[in-house]
C-alpha cells in the first residue's frame, strides 16, 4: 500500500529540467531527415554479460538545446539480430531518456532510435543507427552518471519477471527522466526510498515463491500503469497544467484503489444484510 501511494504523488514532483547540450553526449547524429540531432552515451561504458545505460536525447539543430515530446522506439542489434527490443512506441515529455540494456557479447552493436510525433505534429518516421563497440574504450568520455537514482523497482520487477519489461521501464523512465531531474524530485525519492526498501524486499521475495500472489500484485499494478501512460501523453507545458494532471492522477487512483472496493463493499454487505 505504502508503494502505491508512493507513486500516486509522483506526477506532483514533475518539473522538468531541460540543460542538456550536444556536448553531454559521445556521439551525436541527425535525424534521417535532419529533422533533429540525436545524442547517445552508453553509462558505464559497455561489456559483455553487464548491464549499461542508454542515454538518449534530442536536441533542436541550431539551438542546442533538448527537443520536448519525442515518441520513441529503440532496438539494440548484434550481427543482423536483435538483442534488445524494439520496445513499444514510448513517449518522453522532456525528450531524454536513461534505458538499461544487457549486453551479453562484446563487439560491435547498432543502437537502432526511431522517432516520430514531434510537438504531437505527426511527422514521417524517422530512424537514425548508431554504432557502439562492447568490451572496447569509447573515443570519448561518459557524461557523469548520477548516483542519487535509486534502485531498481523491486516489486514491479519481480512481478511482471523482468527487468527489461516494458512496465518496468515505464516506472523507471518517471523516476530518471522526470522525478530525478528536479531538486524536489530527487529529495522526494530519498525519503521515498527509506520507506519502499524496508518492506520491499519481503513483498519481491512472496511474489518469486507464490505466483497467485504474483498475478494478484501484477493486476493491482495494471491500473496505476495505465494512469502513468495517460499522463505521459498529454501536453504539459507549464507547472500548473502538471500540478492539474497530477492531481488528476491521483484522484483517478483514489477512486481506482479505495472509493470503487468501498462502494462495492457496501453493497455487498447491504445485500447480504437483505
Amino acid at each position: 500500500m505504502k508503494y502505491l501511494l508512493g507513486l500516486m504523488i509522483l506526477p506532483l514532483l514533475l518539473s522538468p529540467a531541460f540543460a542538456e547540450t550536444p556536448e553531454d553526449y559521445e556521439q551525436v547524429l541527425p535525424s534521417e531527415q535532419g529533422t533533429l540531432d540525436i545524442g547517445l552515451s552508453v553509462v558505464p561504458e559497455a561489456e559483455a554479460n553487464s548491464i549499461s545505460k542508454l542515454h538518449i536525447g534530442w536536441i533542436k539543430p541550431g539551438f542546442n538545446k533538448i527537443q520536448e515530446h519525442i515518441d520513441y522506439r529503440i532496438t539494440v542489434i548484434k550481427d543482423g539480430e536483435n538483442i534488445f527490443g524494439p520496445i513499444p512506441l514510448t513517449h518522453t515529455s522532456i525528450g531524454t531518456v536513461k534505458i538499461p540494456v544487457e549486453f551479453l557479447e562484446n563487439g560491435e552493436h547498432q543502437i537502432k532510435v526511431e522517432m516520430e510525433g514531434i510537438l504531437f505534429q505527426p511527422i514521417p518516421l524517422e530512424t537514425t543507427y548508431f554504432t557502439i563497440n562492447v568490451g572496447e574504450k569509447q573515443s570519448t568520455q561518459p557524461i557523469q552518471e548520477n548516483n542519487n537514482e535509486g534502485g531498481g523497482c523491486l516489486i514491479a520487477t519481480a512481478a511482471f519477471g523482468s527487468e527489461m519489461s516494458p512496465q518496468v521501464q515505464q516506472l523507471r523512465e518517471i523516476r530518471d527522466n522526470i522525478v530525478m531531474q528536479t531538486s524536489y524530485g530527487k529529495s522526494f525519492m530519498t525519503g521515498f526510498n527509506q520507506i519502499y526498501y524496508s518492506f520491499s524486499p519481503t513483498v519481491a521475495d512472496y511474489e518469486r515463491e507464490s505466483p497467485v500472489f504474483k498475478e494478484i500484485v501484477k493486476v493491482s499494478l495494471t491500473p496505476m500503469l495505465t494512469s502513468f501512460t495517460i499522463l505521459a501523453h498529454v501536453p504539459i507545458d507549464t507547472e500548473h497544467e502538471m500540478l492539474g494532471y497530477g492531481i488528476g492522477v491521483i484522484l483517478l487512483n483514489v477512486g481506482i484503489y479505495f472509493v470503487a472496493p468501498a462502494v462495492l463493499f457496501t453493497a455487498i454487505k447491504k445485500k447480504l444484510r437483505k
